[in-house]
């Protein structure tokens, strides 16, 4: 271990002290980094690097609070396979970080720890879920860090704070340790401050493992820019992305962009993906119902705070629940309990799953004629703290360009593409198909080296 990889670590609570106002961090475990490169961790590709993870993944012997109170003193007696790969890799993970309550927002305000802050204004949101891990890695407390990303909440994030988001291919990373959301949504995604990094952090995580049965085992291609291949992709624009909610800013970006690209030889083509509009109302009718069921296990027996009931196990449960939860964990419980009821499943449930197939139709079609897509990542930028969370439909709305990409279980990654006349950050968001991540690495890293504004 050199001696500056060192002092770095040693250094982690001072430097993260002088960022207090973000309230990024849920807890400091850079002593306990320090103590494994002590003994000799291993190196590898991370070797040298300072991550963190966000606090819904497990890490032995730390607590795990998904910043909820239900899950209070509660400690984890394993480690994540995502977070396993990383330390095997030789890196420190000093921090696990702030984050929407089990993974549930857009905007990391929804936490029992209190909102974490944008480190370009301290008034508005970083984003969400993973608030907290975007924020670290923009302030420059790491390197980079690990999120989950349901619906959007590595990929909004990443274009709130100035950063490149990954979210990998379903199956691509195992979710063995990531404290369960919505099971066929959810994913360990990336964040970064440069293209490069990003795919070594994916690479490390990525793979099959046989604790996941939902761990793909396609092989994981290794990144290596290559100009001649970036400039040979073609890239599709999707005619439904022109949404009229779009921010000036934002849609002009997107419009230079594909200027930019044309300029150099792109070719661009337009495509459809025709069902886009219907993604908002089956990816909240699918992620709530999945909530409702992953988070019937909080029940104040086996694990986390319990609120006193007597010999009353009834009231034990709802009292527990009630009390642990917080206001937005309980309105997708309450959601998701509704359209799985009966007489309400085939109303609801079935027709988002049916209404999900037709969007992973509308990308294969697309990926036909296209090798990517390339859209905008968020409606706006980032926003006023506060002004959003007494208006759930406004909130999820926040989601509105990233979760078809999660429906349909493919990757996309947000790329930032400069700033704001007010200084603020703003991103663009690119898909590939089923696997297609090195095809996203490929033009990102074009972008990054030849894009300016």
């Amino acid at each position: 271990m050199s001696p500056q990889f060192s002092e770095r670590i040693k250094t982690f609570p001072a430097a993260l002290k002088e960022q207090f106002e973000l309230n990024a961090v849920i807890t400091d475990i850079s002593s306990q980094a320090l103590a494994r490169l002590d003994g000799g961790q291993a190196k590898g590709p991370l070797s040298g690097y300072l991550l963190a993870i966000k606090d819904n993944l497990n890490l032995v012997d730390s607590p795990t609070t998904c910043a909820s109170r239900t899950l209070e003193g509660y400690l984890s007696p394993y480690t994540a396979t995502p977070v396993q790969r990383l330390l095997d890799a030789g890196a420190a993970i000093v921090a696990k970080t702030n984050l929407d309550e089990f993974a549930m927002g857009s905007s990391t305000e929804y936490s029992c720890f209190g909102p974490t802050r944008n480190p370009y204004n301290p008034d508005l949101v970083p984003g969400g879920s993973s608030g907290g891990s975007a924020v670290v890695v923009a302030a420059g407390l790491v390197d980079a860090a690990l999120g989950s990303d349901t619906g959007g909440s590595v990929r909004q994030p990443a274009a709130f704070c100035g950063l490149f988001g990954l979210k990998p291919t379903y199956g691509r990373v195992s979710r063995f340790g990531l404290v369960a959301f919505a099971s066929s949504f959810d994913q360990v995604s990336v964040f970064a401050r440069s293209t490069e990094l990003a795919a070594r952090v994916y690479e490390v995580i990525a793979g099959h493992d046989p604790l996941d049965s939902t761990s793909a085992t396609d092989p994981v291609i290794p990144f290596s820019y290559n100009e001649e291949l970036a400039r040979s992709l073609t890239i599709g624009i999707a005619r439904e992305y022109e949404h009229e909610g779009l921010d000036k800013e934002i849609g002009d970006r997107y419009g230079d962009l594909t200027r930019f690209l044309k300029s150099e030889g792109y070719a661009v083509k337009e495509v459809s993906l025709p069902h886009t509009d219907y993604g908002i109302a089956a990816y909240y009718i699918l992620t709530t119902a999945e909530a409702s069921s992953n988070l019937a296990r909080y029940d104040g027996i086996r694990y986390g705070t319990r609120t006193p009931a007597g010999d009353d196990l009834e009231r034990l449960y709802t009292d527990t629940r009630s009390s642990g939860f917080g206001a937005e964990v309980q309105r997708r419980i309450m959601l998701g309990t509704y359209v799985l009821s009966a007489g309400y499943m085939d109303r609801y449930y079935i027709r988002a799953q049916r209404t999900r197939r037709l969007i992973q139709q509308d990308f294969l079609q697309a990926f036909k004629e296209v090798d990517l897509l390339l859209t905008p990542t968020t409606p706006t930028p980032p926003f006023p703290i506060g002004t959003k969370v007494d208006d759930p439909l406004t909130m999820y709305l926040s989601d509105v360009f990233t979760v078809p990409m999660s429906l349909a279980g493919v990757p996309a990654m947000n790329i930032p593409v400069g700033q704001s006349h007010s200084g603020l950050p703003l991103g663009l968001q690119l898909t590939a198909s089923y696997f297609g991540e090195e095809t996203i690495f490929q033009l990102s890293r074009f972008i990054e080296q030849r894009y300016s504004v």
